[in-house]
């Protein structure tokens, strides 16, 4: 019998998990480790941030989940992996410590067989000096209590309005590398939606501010999409969504610090400028968690195993290149330790081999550039084909036989506002690949018959329909492997 772990219980480590307990819980051991107690779909973060849904709508218990399974569950977070066990034994194992209410701080080590790294981003609100909902001065909608604190904060704006004050409402990103530009950006539709109901909007202005180089990017390098028969850019597209609602939008920007009620940031040519708000949720940046690597005499190999973003590396190509030169191919496929045949990792816990957008840098030296998307859909494939990986090769496999590089899928983003099934509308992007390889697209990058936008009730529908599938999937409802990941 083999010892399978899985470091993290978010989309990409709930979806390892689940397929693992379904092809192989019954002959072998599964454990996952997360130092969260619940679930959380994430992408319905932003209707919780605005008050359409409550937190116990978007998240479910772990634990009750994995007493339907085979899974063995820990609520606690990983210290440190050695991959080659200790000086009296070659059986790799990790080491975990409790966050359970009953056991916390109490640590443990878990043997293991094949281990998948799937712990997700540590939000490094600490990047930008004032950021975050903790310590600092803005709102958050990364996890499920963060949007209840900024729906919160958000109705006291409301309130406010409704007596007559004039209110700065900004929503974005918190620095210059950060990612998941499209969570702020789906937000910020939510808060103009609710304003809007809320009889208030005409007291607000609303200011989108990112590290993207043009409008909607999304940290893609660049995005052309099909509209309507025609080709156009993601930054006409975004555009025009902001200029029809009356929004005001500032690009190239890396936040540098927050104050009370005001934003200082610089822009790519260099300038600092101040910008103030009665209200701002903007994103972190993203890093790795912190896991520490040691080998089998306690010597410490993190930076062996992962990248100085604290990301795992895994079958990439790593090799610095020009701008130039980066290719859909030095993206990884089967997402294996190149080092540890053993450990894979996926979702945000991989390290990208480069960003997807060209890097650049101020003349202060301060980089403004979008660092790679991975989350969503993406994360689930990788987990998928992870899991079957590992599946064959407990059956005998030498090696990985199943691949998920984000230059062969496609990732879709709807900015759906309002969460009822009647009322609401949505803007829908999809790209395919998500990683641009020019050599099979030349002009664009993508093929263009995968890569549109539309924007109407249908995308909304399925944004809709798609947060109560995934849900239900998640808690390994009857019939749950039926739903496509």
């Amino acid at each position: 019998m083999a010892k399978i772990v899985i470091l993290g219980a978010g989309v990409a480590g709930h979806t390892a998990a689940r397929y693992l307990n379904k092809w192989a819980g019954k002959q072998h051991e599964i454990i996952v480790v997360s130092p969260n107690a619940k679930w959380n779909w994430i992408p319905s973060n932003i209707w919780v941030g605005v008050g359409s849904m409550g937190e116990d709508q978007v998240t479910h218990d772990l634990a009750e989940v994995y007493k339907k399974t085979h899974v063995t569950f820990h609520q606690a977070k990983a210290l440190s992996i050695n991959p080659e066990g200790s000086a009296s034994s070659a059986q790799p194992f990790v080491i975990i410590e409790y966050t359970h209410p009953n056991k916390v701080g109490i640590q443990e080590t878990i043997e293991y067989d094949y281990l998948i790294n799937a712990t997700g981003p540590k939000l490094n609100f600490g990047a930008t000096e004032g950021l975050g909902p903790e310590h600092g001065h803005t709102v958050s909608v990364c996890t499920a209590s963060h949007a209840v604190e900024a729906n919160h904060k958000l109705q006291q704006v409301i309130d406010d309005m409704r007596r007559g004050q004039r209110c700065n409402i900004v929503i974005g990103t918190g620095h210059g590398m950060c990612t998941c530009q499209g969570a702020a950006f789906e937000y910020i539709y939510n808060v103009d939606y609710v304003l809007r109901a809320a009889g208030v909007r005409h007291m607000a202005r609303v200011i989108w501010i990112s590290n993207e180089y043009e409008l909607g990017d999304f940290g893609m390098g660049g995005v052309h999409i099909k509209r309507g028969g025609y080709i156009t850019n993601g930054k006409t597209f975004a555009e025009s969504l902001m200029v029809e609602r009356d929004m005001e939008w500032i690009t190239r920007a890396h936040v540098k610090k927050v104050e009370s009620g005001k934003i200082h940031y610089e822009l790519l040519d260099g300038t600092f400028h101040e910008l103030d708000f009665d209200f701002s949720m903007l994103i972190p940046p993203f890093a790795g968690v912190g896991l520490k690597a040691y080998d089998k005499t306690g010597e410490d190999i993190t930076a062996k195993l992962f990248a100085p973003n604290g990301f795992m590396k895994v079958d990439a190509d790593y090799t610095a290149r020009p701008y130039s030169e980066w290719s859909a191919r030095d993206w990884p496929r089967t997402y294996q330790s190149p080092t540890y045949k053993n450990m894979f990792a996926v979702g945000i816990a991989f390290a990208p081999p480069h960003p997807i957008s060209k890097v650049m840098k101020n003349p202060n030296d301060t980089q403004i550039s979008p660092t790679p998307p991975r989350t969503g859909m993406p994360s689930a494939a990788m987990a998928k084909a992870v899991a079957m990986s590992i599946r064959d090769m407990l059956n005998g496999a030498p090696q990985p036989t199943h691949t998920a590089s984000m230059a062969e899928m496609g990732a879709a983003c709807v900015a759906s506002t309002g969460a009822s099934f009647l009322n609401g509308t949505a803007a829908t992007m999809t790209v395919y690949p998500v990683v641009p390889d020019y050599d099979k697209y030349p002009e664009f990058g993508r093929d263009m018959e995968l890569t549109f936008g539309e924007i109407g009730l249908a995308g909304h529908w399925m944004k809709y329909m798609l947060h109560h599938a995934f849900i239900y999937q998640a808690k390994l409802n009857p019939g749950w492997s039926l739903i496509p990941d």
